[in-house]
């Protein structure tokens, strides 16, 4: 999960009548590891309140913590991650923090003593769901970010159980579950922050296909088909 190559790519193109064609491309760092950083924090700070560890009269102060840190941190990992052409990230990371910040305004807005939240219940379904797209295009190149999706679209899931019934157990589960993918997050925030930095990898990624290519190979392997991508063709 990198960002563009230094380099430029350039088409001469057969026709002669055709101008030359010069695409710039800026590098940029992964802005992988800072959504991770920020997902590990929001789940591990909603799962305080599921598990007891914070009383249930700090959901405010989660709830601006979701709006003052996790959501702009993500927000950041989306916009670089599309700037720097890995739609997963671009699509994971905006899905989350689109996720914490609609979590914080309707707990801030919920009238106090209220435990459960039907229309949370229905959100955390939905983008359990949706998570399961960027999960699946991780899937051919990118497994360590494929695990993180994945267990957040189940902890997603666990607690719209929690949203959708009260049920204590719910609440437990779907804890437990968010301490989990904190961990995991973690896990996956170092690994990509230590391989951006030494431009190899060191822990494991487990990246294959062309995800590994783009550590291993060359440059102009993967400028080959940049033509293609979007923001360089004609139409999206």
């Amino acid at each position: 999960m990198t960002g563009p190559a230094p380099e430029s790519a350039s088409d001469e193109g057969t026709d002669p009548d055709r101008p030359a064609v010069r695409i710039g491309l800026r590098p940029i760092a992964s802005p992988a590891p800072v959504g991770f950083m920020a997902l590990a924090v929001a789940t591990l700070m909603l799962s305080s309140l599921q598990l007891g560890w914070l009383p249930a009269s700090e959901r405010d102060h989660v709830s601006l913590v979701l709006i003052a840190f996790a959501f702009p941190l993500q927000l950041l990992g989306c916009v670089f991650g599309f700037l720097g052409r890995d739609i997963v990230v671009g699509t994971g990371m905006g899905m989350l923090g689109g996720t914490w910040l609609s979590t914080a305004v309707v707990s801030l807005t919920s009238p106090p003593g209220v435990i459960a939240v039907p229309t949370l219940g229905v959100l955390m379904l939905a983008v359990s769901v949706g998570l399961l797209v960027p999960a699946a295009g991780a899937a051919t190149g990118k497994l360590l970010a494929a695990a993180v999706l994945l267990a957040a679209s189940a902890r997603f899931a666990l607690t719209a159980g929690y949203e959708l019934t009260g049920a204590p157990i719910w609440a437990t589960i779907s804890g437990t579950a968010g301490v989990a993918l904190s961990v995991l997050a973690l896990y996956g925030a170092l690994a990509l922050l230590i391989e951006d930095i030494s431009k190899r990898t060191i822990l494991p990624v487990f990246r294959r296909g062309g995800s590994r290519a783009s550590m291993r190979g060359n440059l102009g392997s993967q400028l080959g088909s940049i033509e293609r991508e979007a923001g360089v063709r004609e139409q999206l």
